[in-house]
């Protein structure tokens, strides 16, 4: 039995209770963020290509009978989603303003999140699965309407009815699944259940498929079901918007490749037509409405909702090439968006707005901001250098590969790359090229810590960039075979 991946989970709810019972919030959450990230870092390095599969096993009975128990493992997705979790993290507790009111809940809140987004991307189950990324939402809506900005209370309550009825539909989902098994080998393991399909015994209805999608699509944000993101991650705090779309975000996408790619290849391939349809939507529609806005919060909300689009692409592309590339962009686009809220929250520090009309020129008094928004927004449209453009690449690569029905999404997608730098680098200008006001002479440049959170997201994107084989050989354990 493995300790290290029950650690992961078990440091920031400690951590949690002690912050609870009077322990320093800031310094306790940044101890078990950094310890967090050592161990996913020891982990990462720890696995053995050569064997594969599911390692670093944990399990507890719960209840038997009904082949429900709480099983930790990982491969090499699982590894990946866990160093992006803890850099992500590390990150957002990092770059945390100093809070006035209600510190320790406010960090409580963040150990929550990672808790809960480790402990779904560790668990074998899918009970368990879906139960810890329930708890990674609670304090998700709690951030945004208590320490949120702008129309906060109104953002919280929508993304809580999207979510929740997300959650439901996936909840049905997820208890079709488990009825359809035969009673006699009824589980909730990713591993029996994958092990059945391969053997051809375990055949799911298709509906459940429809019912899975919808599900976990309201969770990702595909369209249509993503009106709920934008104005989320607009009023809420940086960390938040950093934990959730860098993250949380992630978990949806994660369930339809642990869950529908290999129990339902027959169905994804029978409805594949309806999902290149929603990623056209989620590439084109929500590619020009970003393009509209004028503000650079809802910008960059809009575009997290639009790359979506790519990583549906790939797993659209039903072939190890683009879903290799669907696996990669989640872990580069997590980066790079948390990334860009980052430093979208460090504007709004200091100047109380990210209205485009009221900014401009901010280079000239903050270059070293300057210089790192620039980095971050080079990623998001998939600048070569940047693991962004790796993941991309093989997600083009894979679609072409799957045959001509794919013509039309992939010219869409490539169309898609060039909206994408028409928003992000206005966005850069309007931000900080051009004249400047008067009233922003006296602004600071980024702060040391600052600084530090957005490099640590940065470097692993340009490492992957330059060497992606590093994480190819990891997410293609998770393909099945």
């Amino acid at each position: 039995m493995s300790l290290l991946l029950i650690l992961l989970i078990v440091l920031p709810l400690a951590a949690s209770v002690l912050i609870m019972l009077g322990a320093a919030p800031r310094v306790m959450a940044l101890g078990a963020a950094i310890l967090n990230l050592l161990i996913s870092v020891a982990l990462f390095a720890r696995y053995d290509l050569t064997a594969g599969g599911w390692q670093f096993l944990s399990e507890w009975k719960i209840l038997p009978k009904l082949g429900i128990n709480m099983t930790l493992g990982a491969d090499g997705l699982t590894l990946t989603m866990l160093l992006l979790a803890t850099l992500v993290t590390l990150s957002a507790i990092w770059i945390a303003p100093k809070i006035d009111k209600r510190e320790g809940v406010y960090y409580v809140c963040l150990l929550f999140i990672s808790a809960g987004v480790i402990g779904a991307f560790a668990s074998l189950d899918v009970l368990f699965l879906y139960s810890f990324h329930e708890l990674a939402l609670i304090p998700t809506f709690i951030m945004i309407g208590v320490w949120g900005s702008g129309d906060r209370q109104a953002a919280a309550w929508k993304a809580t009815i999207y979510l929740g009825l997300g959650s439901f539909i996936l909840l049905i989902g997820l208890l079709a699944l488990y009825l359809s098994i035969p009673a006699v080998s009824r589980t909730m393991d990713l591993r029996q259940l994958d092990q059945m399909a391969a053997a051809g015994t375990f055949h799911p209805s298709s509906l459940i498929y429809l019912i899975l999608l919808v599900g976990f699509g309201s969770l990702v944000s595909l369209f249509p079901f993503h009106s709920w993101a934008p104005p989320a991650y607009a009023c809420a705090p940086a960390p938040t918007a950093m934990m959730h779309a860098g993250v949380l975000k992630k978990f949806g996408l994660y369930g339809l490749i642990r869950i529908a790619l290999p129990l339902f290849p027959d169905a994804m391939h029978q409805f594949n037509g309806l999902l290149l349809l929603l990623v056209i939507g989620n590439i084109l529609y929500i590619g020009y409405v970003t393009v509209a806005q004028k503000r650079l919060d809802w910008t960059i909300g809009y575009s997290s909702v639009m790359h979506m689009g790519y990583i549906f692409l790939g797993l659209a592309s039903l072939n190890i090439i683009g879903v290799n590339g669907a696996m990669i962009l989640m872990f580069a686009h997590g980066l790079s968006v948390a990334a860009a809220f980052a430093l979208c929250g460090e504007i709004r520090r200091r100047t109380g707005t990210l209205d485009y009309s009221e900014l401009g020129g901010l280079a000239k008094v903050t270059p070293v901001l300057g210089l790192l928004f620039g980095f971050a927004a080079m990623a998001s449209v998939g600048l070569p250098g940047f693991a962004n453009f790796a993941g991309e690449i093989l997600v083009f690569f894979g679609a072409t590969a799957y045959g001509p029905t794919m013509i039309l999404p992939v010219i869409v997608g490539v169309w898609g790359v060039v909206i994408s730098a028409i928003y992000m680098l206005r966005a850069y200008r309007n931000t900080f090229w051009g004249p400047m006001m008067t009233r922003w002479d006296s602004l600071t440049d980024i702060t040391p810590t600052a600084l530090g959170s957005v490099i640590l997201l940065l470097v692993p994107l340009m490492i992957v960039g330059f060497y992606p084989q590093l994480l190819v050989k990891m997410v293609t354990t998770a393909i099945p075979r």
